[in-house]
């Protein structure tokens, strides 16, 4: 669907078809509301912008973010599916169906962002109830933006839905100017956010500091020099004191147990600063199909959604672990693995195949005999899109700067208390590799390790493109893996199964536009022209 089509589909579906709230943000869409008489309270503003935190991202959600977070970066592989292999085999296309589905859902965003956007700032509320409410929407605005300069680099900035329908065929513009609107667009966010959120899963203003952390850190190494090898102090410092302000002035605490992230029953914990609220027993659109994807079989949930016994980890990301690593059994399922949550009317969920492959357990909960929150292709778990150990790790990486490794204590101290949340020992300095490491298995199947490739391409493109290089993407090795001790032995009785695989070159790190949007609007593929700002930037946030 092109993107001006989809404005006018969604100006209709989200705004006059606006969505109540409870206190967990836990309905379905409902009354049909005139735009005339709503936007006239507080309440409407809220009803207005709690569509933002579901089915606007449906798309997204759906099959890319996992898909391209997880499979492009090869933590995952599914050699049957055509929601992964196109990205981790990095053949995709500009028709390429999850990729054609993301560019349309951050629009979505966009466009309901901007409406709430526009109508709350028309309205005849007092300013002072307005700016949380248009803070919450530029959050999500932002952060869509973000995504958008990731992948796809140059982007369409967008602001007013009735520019775009009178006008869809419009240039686009450079990276660096989707960077800072999306930039922009959360430094609002951090001033005018409240400081406690209006309702359980909804942001505040130290989710935003926690998301400036990720974009000061990712734009920080982006340069005319993608070997360059250096970095932007002044963004490093930002992202230091974004993360600084999140961590220590915001409400959030790591949980105790890393796998307790993952159950229904601890949506919205301490730990989680923004997730996609999920409907139980939502219909279509404001459901979480994850499970569906990743579960092993029908004895898990309970029914026929059970596509997961070809979708497994790559061997790249199993030699990752350590041995004593908590983090493995709650993200990857492996022959003798024991879930006392999963199939509990039986005692319980042995994985039992042989040890040639391991599955995926993130995002895998079980039947609706283990909770009533769980439908067919419905598990009704939030999807994390920022934890505060995320921002843990963007400030000790912002630490560690363009130097070779640190001993800062504070980055050291934030590392090692995710590393002792999963049972290992402590480290007593940081190289580059460390972080890579801990990101990626900290983050493993949470859609985010391709971002960490992409940001640092920025300024080591030659080491990134050796990296996916020696991952062996084109070929299926046969291993062993012993559950017990995380560790993988390659075996030698099979023969590697070839598969092939696109170029790695500099070209992976942007995607190809989706072919219905260029065929819509040819300006897609002209240069870019530079997006002239009129908003003054927000300078006090650090004050």
């Amino acid at each position: 669907m092109n993107t001006s089509k989809t404005i006018l589909m969604w100006v209709m579906l989200c705004m006059f078809g606006l969505v109540s709230c409870d206190d967990d943000l836990n309905v379905e869409p409902s009354d049909q509301i005139a735009r005339e008489n709503f936007f006239q309270s507080e309440e409407d503003f809220q009803a207005a912008t709690a569509a933002l935190y579901n089915r606007v991202w449906f798309s997204f959600n759906d099959k890319f973010y996992f898909g391209l977070g997880d499979g492009r970066s090869y933590n995952l592989y599914a050699p049957f599916s055509d929601y992964v292999f196109p990205f981790s085999d990095l053949t995709e296309t500009g028709l390429t169906g999850p990729l054609v589905e993301a560019w349309r859902s951050f629009y979505i965003v966009i466009q309901q962002s901007n409406n709430a956007i526009n109508a709350i700032a028309e309205s005849d509320v007092d300013e002072e109830i307005q700016e949380p409410y248009l803070a919450e929407a530029r959050f999500m605005r932002g952060l869509a933006y973000w995504y958008l300069a990731s992948l796809w680099g140059n982007a369409l900035i967008i602001t007013s839905q009735a520019d775009i329908i009178s006008n869809p065929i419009i240039n686009s513009s450079p990276r660096e100017d989707v960077y800072e609107f999306a930039i922009r667009d959360m430094e609002f966010a951090a001033k005018f956010l409240p400081e406690q959120s209006i309702q359980a899963g909804r942001v505040n203003r130290y989710t935003a500091y926690g998301m400036l952390s990720r974009f000061y850190l990712g734009y920080a190494g982006l340069s005319d020099n993608p070997n360059s090898g250096s970095m932007d102090q002044n963004l490093l410092d930002l992202a230091m004191k974004s993360a600084d302000i999140a961590i220590n002035d915001g409400p959030y605490t790591l949980m105790d147990e890393y796998e307790d992230l993952y159950t229904i029953e601890n949506n919205n914990n301490s730990e989680s600063m923004f997730a996609l609220q999920w409907v139980p027993n939502g219909e279509f659109g404001v459901n979480n199909p994850h499970q569906a994807f990743f579960a092993l079989g029908s004895e898990i949930t309970g029914d026929d959604a059970a596509y997961g016994f070809f979708t497994r980890a790559s061997v790249d990301v199993l030699l990752q672990y350590e041995t004593d690593d908590k983090r493995r059994r709650a993200t990857w399922m492996a022959h003798n693995d024991f879930y006392p949550e999963i199939n509990q009317a039986n005692g319980g969920y042995l994985v039992d195949h042989d040890n040639t492959y391991v599955n995926v357990k993130k995002g895998v909960v079980g039947s609706n005999r283990d909770n009533p929150a769980i439908t067919r292709q419905n598990s009704g778990l939030n999807t994390y899109m920022l934890r505060l150990a995320e921002v843990y790790l963007n400030y000790a990486e912002a630490a560690l700067g363009s130097d070779e490794s640190t001993s800062d204590p504070m980055a050291l101290s934030y590392v090692n208390e995710l590393r002792s949340r999963a049972g290992l020992n402590n480290l007593t300095s940081l190289n580059r590799e460390d972080f890579f490491r801990e990101r990626r298995i900290e983050l493993c199947m949470e859609g985010q390790f391709w971002y960490d490739l992409v940001r640092r391409s920025y300024y080591e493109q030659q080491t990134i493109l050796s990296f996916i290089r020696g991952q062996s993407r084109d070929e299926i090795i046969p291993f062993l893996y012993d559950n017990t001790t995380n560790s993988l032995m390659i075996d030698d009785t099979r023969d590697p199964q070839p598969q092939a695989i696109g170029p790695i070159d500099e070209s992976i790190f942007l995607l190809p536009y989706p072919e219905p949007e260029v065929v819509q609007n040819p300006l897609l593929r002209e240069a870019p022209v530079p997006y002239e700002f009129t908003e003054e930037r927000i300078t006090d946030l650090f004050d």
